[in-house]
């Protein structure tokens, strides 16, 4: 039986704080930019009446989505008991929380009145997908917040098991519900259908570890930390099976959308037609995002290095914000269709297709969220033991003892 010390990032002071004070400039940028949208109004950004949903909702997507996908790593040590990952779930809870609160930020700072947040948090409309996701996602926070405490409290240690199933099931219905919001939109052609639940919840697991397995080899390499090439290997097979389920459900979601002959016109504008939005399907979602990480992923096993697995992760990255932009832009820039077998024409640019170019605000405001989620971070992972002080190949055997390791904290 192994005993998996933890310990907080002993980073030099110099390096700590010199990164702290670039990610809290970055934070102050997106707080200029949402203050600038707030002021001026949104005509300032590259949004109208048709484009309602813009690049900051890409951002808070992403990262949302991302944050159900990194509590994955957790689950699979206390869950789905695969030794290997038991060291790594502090670290996933911890960037999980990072990263939902990163997404939120820009979610609430988007609205264009976040003041009256207090209303949508103190009225309720139960038939709403967003009034229930304000339960998921202060539930998730919650759920991940206990289940940290039973892994860092050795008194709670028995509840590990139980808190990490909860926080497993929790996970799955926030992506399950931010996947509804999409899924729930009759009034859009490229939405309206409930494949997107499980679609989600594919682009959540995918997306969380292609942000952990960076992030972890960051972290590791900054503190000095020793990490095996076993585990990355390990994490980087498991991605490219993540990847090929995401590329799955994609193949569902249209397949499904075609077949039924009233979302077929939106089909054809996404797959054909559609411009900058096509070519960002087939060459950013599809290639750079799911074939290429596949490929290098899935081949040969003996030739996968730890900058391979970095190079794939960098790509479905790359690819998952690709494709939730193509998802959330892409389904409002097919126009509505308010008479179907009719043209529809007003001076409103009713039946016409939307075009959408991002202003820099929008861009400030997205990276801002990062920025956020990348302070929490850095803070925690300073002040409590959330990193294994070795990740060797003799310290997390991936050769399988029957034995949890113990844990200790110094």
């Amino acid at each position: 039986m192994k005993t998996v010390t933890y310990r907080h990032l002993d980073l030099p002071s110099g390096a700590f704080y010199g990164t702290l004070l670039a990610a809290a400039a970055a934070v102050g940028l997106g707080l200029v930019a949402a203050w600038y949208m707030e002021h001026e109004g949104h005509w300032v950004t590259g949004m109208d009446n048709q484009i309602v949903w813009g690049l900051p909702h890409v951002f808070a997507i992403f990262l949302i989505v991302a944050a159900s996908g990194v509590l994955n790593v957790a689950s699979m040590g206390s869950v789905f008991g695969r030794l290997p990952y038991r060291p790594l779930a502090r670290l996933s809870g911890l960037l999980a929380i990072a990263l939902l609160v990163g997404g939120l930020a820009v979610l609430l700072l988007d609205l264009g009145r976040p003041d009256r947040m207090m209303i949508a948090m103190t009225t309720y409309n139960l038939k709403s997908i967003f009034a229930l996701n304000i339960f998921l996602y202060t539930g998730f926070v919650t759920v991940t917040a206990v289940y940290l405490w039973t892994m860092m409290e050795r008194r709670m240690n028995g509840w590990i098991q139980v808190a990490g199933l909860v926080a497993f099931l929790w996970r799955l219905a926030l992506t399950t519900g931010t996947g509804l919001i999409f899924g729930f939109l009759v009034a859009r052609e490229a939405y309206d259908a409930a494949v997107l639940a499980p679609l989600f919840i594919a682009m959540s697991f995918a997306f969380g570890l292609a942000v952990f397995v960076p992030v972890l080899v960051a972290v590791c390499e900054a503190a000095n930390r020793p990490l095996g090439d076993s585990l990355i290997r390990r994490m980087g097979r498991l991605l490219g099976v993540f990847v090929a389920a995401n590329l799955y459900f994609v193949a569902v979601q249209h397949l499904t959308n075609l077949y039924a002959a009233e979302h077929a016109a939106a089909e054809r504008f996404i797959l054909a037609e559609g411009g900058v939005i096509t070519a960002l399907f087939w060459i950013g979602q599809v290639l750079l995002g799911g074939l290429a990480p596949m490929a290098i992923l899935l081949g040969n096993a003996a030739g996968l290095t730890r900058r391979r697995v970095l190079l794939a992760a960098g790509l479905v990255v790359l690819g998952g914000f690709i494709q939730v932009y193509v998802i959330v832009i892409g389904g409002q820039a097919y126009p509505l269709v308010l008479f179907p077998g009719l043209e529809v024409s007003s001076s409103f640019f009713d039946g016409q297709t939307a075009t959408y170019v991002p202003s820099l605000p929008e861009i400030g405001l997205g990276l801002g969220g990062i920025a956020i989620a990348a302070v929490i971070a850095l803070i925690g992972l300073r002040t409590l033991p959330f990193l294994p002080v070795t990740l060797a190949e003799e310290a997390v055997d991936p050769g399988l003892s029957s034995a949890p390791p113990r844990e200790a904290e110094t």
